[in-house]
């Protein structure tokens, strides 16, 4: 197996490291990086647990390889402000817990992307992001909350 040296930034520090070719983004991250808010749920890129934002854009971690984040600048739910966090806490945004780091980190991309992002914007946008507990009100009034708090 080949190893391939990497550099990117996460969470706004550099990292240059050597991966073999096969190491996923996810585990990277959990593993190797102490990054333990990004969670590996499916392993098919449909719950959202291991979503971080690379470039500013919402992706599936357990779906890329650790060398397509080279060059890129990788933010995960360490990397977050605390705006967002505060928000959920206030509106119930999360229950168990399990999904709410996929939540954070969509809901930062979004509202990176979209500052004034109507309801609809908001509900569309949640949806790659599964949630067993069905709190999906509570993280919708949550992401509206830090919306409109900015």
């Amino acid at each position: 197996m080949s190893a391939h040296r990497i550099r990117f930034t996460l969470n706004g520090a550099a990292v240059d490291t050597t991966v073999p070719a096969e190491r996923l983004l996810v585990d990277l991250l959990r593993y190797d990086l102490g990054k333990t808010g990004t969670k590996d749920g499916c392993s098919i890129g449909v719950c959202g647990l291991c979503t971080v934002q690379i470039d500013g854009m919402p992706f599936s971690s357990c779906l890329l390889f650790a060398t397509q984040v080279n060059g890129t600048a990788v933010r995960t739910v360490e990397g977050l402000s605390s705006l967002l966090q505060e928000a959920f806490t206030l509106e119930g945004g999360f229950q168990c817990g399990i999904c709410t780091s996929g939540q954070l980190v969509a809901a930062d991309a979004l509202l990176r992307a979209k500052p004034d992002a109507t309801d609809a914007e908001i509900a569309d946008w949640q949806m790659g992001n599964l949630c067993r507990c069905t709190g999906y009100y509570g993280i919708a009034r949550a992401i509206a909350r830090a919306r409109d708090a900015r």
